[in-house]
């Protein structure tokens, strides 16, 4: 009977991050046709959201930012919508009016959703560009954007983030972000993405209507493209800019707040569970989002399991060594900077980390903590 359990959550253990990308490469995508390489969209009308609580040492850049972007100016709506901001950000926004920037303020601190949704409601056109203060742009990015909206079964178009140093340098992409962008592209081809960028992503205004203040935009959105039957795709050419955190260290409260509201989202929302509802949309969330929440707990199980099993062969004495070899070195790593910088060790410190906070995130969650009103990691 163990033997049976333990082979079970080995699996169970490689599904999201391994089983899972290779059932998503072998299963036919929907055929869509790529964004054309030149010209516009010239009936599309942008409204850039730009969603801010307490940025006053940093908005005029964003602004700066989004008044340089190349883009018809009779085409483009510029909004700051502030989550009640008290540090004098809504005073410099106002500056900009007479260039064209308007000023949404969210009548009570509700959160980052909330927010949104005021500009929303305020918003005027055919699509809804969001983005962060911390985000940087690029000229040509929402002329990019606006072309993958030429197909009308895309409902939401997601950026590819990519993180600068202080000194504006763009950081080496690591193993992990290379595989959740070729994730990204394979969900974008089969059922479209289960969560967009955060930062930087476009939305159809009517897929934005049925806005829910509780969820994540970025799951909300893909979720009313679901809905819709429409999907929400990566842009592999359009990249969004920002600064790594001022302190490493809040990585990873950031990855439990990140958790917490997932979940969250799931939880208002458990019809997205139903695959005959949502077809391959469900099984695509449950293989990336509930599966992979549920590893820390495999991992725990099966080395548990392992330890009881390890007198039945050499193959479960093996599994069981393999296995404090591995959390061995991500323990080591973690009082050794120089054994971080290896490329194999810093993958493997990585990887516990990361779900180290799933499982911190998942018991803050079961013992009833939510997180809504947001604070903007400090960059």
């Amino acid at each position: 009977m163990l033997v049976a359990v333990f082979w079970a959550l080995a699996i169970l253990s490689l599904y999201s991050y391994f089983l899972y990308p290779i059932a998503l490469k072998l299963l036919p995508g929907r055929k869509r046709s790529a964004p054309a390489a030149d010209g516009d969209n010239p009936e599309l009308s942008l409204s850039v959201v730009i969603t801010v609580h307490n940025e006053a040492n940093r908005i005029r850049q964003k602004l700066d930012n989004a008044l340089d972007i190349d883009f018809p100016a009779e085409r483009l709506e510029i909004i700051v919508t502030s989550d009640c901001s008290d540090d004098g950000t809504d005073d410099i926004v106002r500056e900009y009016t007479e260039r064209g920037v308007k000023l949404v303020r969210a009548q009570q601190r509700l959160g980052k959703e909330n927010a949104q949704l005021a500009a929303i409601e305020k918003a005027e056109g055919d699509v809804i560009v969001f983005s962060d203060a911390a985000t940087e742009i690029p000229k040509d990015a929402l002329t990019k954007m606006a072309r993958y909206f030429a197909d009308p079964r895309i409902g939401a178009v997601s950026s590819e983030d990519r993180f600068t140093a202080k000194d504006g340098g763009v950081v080496g992409e690591g193993a992990y972000v290379k595989y959740e962008m070729w994730l990204r592209q394979q969900e974008s081809r089969l059922a479209g993405l289960v969560g967009l960028s955060g930062s930087f992503f476009a939305a159809r205004k009517s897929v934005c209507q049925a806005w829910d203040i509780h969820s994540p935009s970025d799951f909300n959105t893909a979720l009313n493209c679901a809905k819709a039957d429409m999907v929400a795709v990566t842009a592999p050419d359009v990249l969004g800019y920002y600064q790594d955190l001022k302190d490493p260290s809040k990585e990873y409260q950031r990855k439990i707040r990140t958790v917490i509201r997932g979940m969250t989202a799931l939880s208002r929302h458990p019809e997205v569970l139903n695959p005959f509802k949502f077809g391959w949309f469900s099984f695509q969330l449950i293989s990336h989002k509930l599966m992979r929440w549920l590893v820390p707990w495999f991992l725990l199980a099966l080395l548990v399991v392992s330890a009881l099993v390890s007198h039945q062969g050499f193959i479960y004495q093996l599994a069981l060594l393999a296995q404090l070899v591995f959390y061995g070195l991500a323990l080591a790593a973690h009082y050794s900077e120089r054994l971080r910088s290896r490329s194999v060790t810093k993958i493997i410190y990585f990887f516990v980390q990361v779900n180290l906070a799933l499982f911190d995130a998942c018991c803050r969650f079961l013992a009833g903590k939510r997180m809504t009103v947001w604070q903007p990691s400090a960059r």
